[in-house]
């Protein structure tokens, strides 16, 4: 089992889709890494050698934010608009739609499960 970036990559998959277990590695992104790396699309990551996967790791070191730093980097910035008081940052902190979704209906996602009120019968 080939360990990157502080997670175990499953050993019967696509290095490709394997890839994409790490956070902040997407599709594109494994499909680049593989690209520059000389990787066939077919190959699996059983079939890697150590070399490669060390080839692996040190280029995702090297040229991408992943996993605990990415995740880190990300609250950061949510905290940071919600310090400022920003719209965004305010949506952030009433636990609302931030990209401008209606809330009248639907939103239940980030509003989580829908609260009666009392006496509102007809």
């Amino acid at each position: 089992m080939a360990r990157i970036a502080g997670v175990n990559i499953p050993t019967n998959k696509r290095v490709v889709i394997a890839l994409t277990y790490i956070h902040g590695i997407g599709r594109t992104t494994a499909a680049k890494i593989c690209e520059t790396l000389g990787f066939p699309a077919e190959r699996r990551v059983q079939d890697l050698t150590d070399q490669e996967v060390i080839q692996i790791r040190e280029m995702i070191d090297r040229d991408h934010t992943v996993e605990g730093d990415l995740r880190r980097e990300t609250s950061m910035n949510i905290k940071r608009l919600m310090d400022l008081a920003s719209y965004r940052g305010l949506r952030h902190r009433k636990g609302l739609p931030v990209r401008g979704q209606r809330t009248h209906t639907n939103a239940r996602t980030r509003k989580g499960k829908a609260k009666p009120i009392a006496g509102k019968k007809k």
